[in-house]
């Protein structure tokens, strides 16, 4: 009777540890909100734009207005100018980085990315984690002296390569 008990006790430890392991939920990818519009090569393009709030005052009074930073041209009514630079194309093993920055006054307003590595499963979870984190870290420092992203080497050196060609460009 005592090996039929440890039989029954292994075989019901035994379902419970599959159970349990074969029922466990990871996270393969990252939840992010990413940009729907679409390129000519159906990669989505992945944006960040800060929206600034303008104050200029006039006879009539003081008005107020927004701008995304996404277009060319005057943002603040002729005072400021808003200006779009695209960064040269990074050939990476995986394939081409692109980075557009529009510029203000001259601070980076907003970052746009027009090329990266999208063509495999693994490609799209990295770059989904990774491009968020690069362009809200170039948001911050406002230059090209950020961290690459862990697991994103190739795609985080493509993206210093093709900012830092914008940022040369741009003059800042």
């Amino acid at each position: 009777m005592v090996a039929v008990n440890r039989i029954v006790m292994w075989l019901m430890s035994t379902v419970t540890v599959l159970v349990l392991l074969f029922g466990y939920h990871t996270s393969t990818s990252a939840s992010l909100s990413v940009g729907t519009s679409q390129l000519a090569s159906d990669q989505p393009a992945i944006s960040s734009a800060a929206t600034d709030t303008n104050t200029s005052t006039s006879d009539s009074g003081t008005t107020t207005g927004t701008s995304t930073g996404n277009s060319t041209g005057n943002s603040t009514g002729g005072k400021a100018k808003t200006t779009t630079i695209t960064g040269d194309s990074v050939s990476t093993q995986f394939g081409p980085v692109q980075v557009q920055l529009t510029v203000a006054q001259g601070k980076i307003t907003a970052v746009e990315m027009l090329a990266y590595p999208f063509n495999s499963q693994r490609d799209k979870e990295i770059n989904a984690r990774a491009l968020p984190i690069l362009i809200a870290e170039t948001m911050a420092a406002q230059s090209a002296q950020i961290d690459m992203v862990s697991g994103a080497t190739y795609t985080s050196d493509g993206y210093l390569q093709s900012l830092q060609s914008a940022l040369d460009q741009a003059g800042l």
